[in-house]
């Protein structure tokens, strides 16, 4: 069943059960979703339906960053539940310890890169993290790949 297909489902679902705020979150996932599907003009792959979540994800991280530093903690709290309904519809997102010894094993697999060579080794290790179909945050890995190659 793909993500489109479990939204559409879980939206009647919530219906039934009146869950106003969850229902609202799955109607602007279900909107993304097929927004970006009019615009292909075409039905999205897995990849594309996980790529549209995650970018929902990274905008209500910013807002929650924007929310707090504006002295609004009951809007941010707003946008960090929407956060962990769309999570459900993600794979597992890699914690920081797989991170680090995915970007430690691709700079000992390189030799000895130097920071001019962080690019690579930014792709290397989210080509790495990825391939098991895992969630990643790109700005934990190149934070981490800085820290790695520092400190060398």
């Amino acid at each position: 069943m793909s993500i489109t297909e479990k939204v559409q489902q879980d939206m009647v679902a919530a219906m039934k059960a009146r869950e106003e705020k969850r229902l609202g979150t799955i109607r602007l996932m279900k909107s993304a979703l097929k927004s970006k599907e009019i615009d292909k003009r075409e039905p999205l792959t897995e990849q594309e339906e996980l790529a549209v979540l995650s970018t929902m994800i990274k905008q209500r991280k910013d807002s929650i960053e924007q929310f707090t530093n504006g002295g609004r903690p009951e809007l941010a709290a707003i946008e960090a539940a929407e956060i962990e309904i769309i999570e459900t519809y993600m794979p597992k997102a890699v914690g920081e310890a797989e991170i680090t010894a995915a970007v430690k094993a691709v700079i000992s697999e390189m030799g000895a890169p130097t920071m001019k060579d962080m690019g690579t080794v930014m792709k290397n290790s989210m080509a790495k993290l990825t391939a098991g179909g895992a969630r990643v945050e790109g700005k934990m890995v190149s934070e981490t790949v800085k820290r790695e190659l520092a400190g060398k």
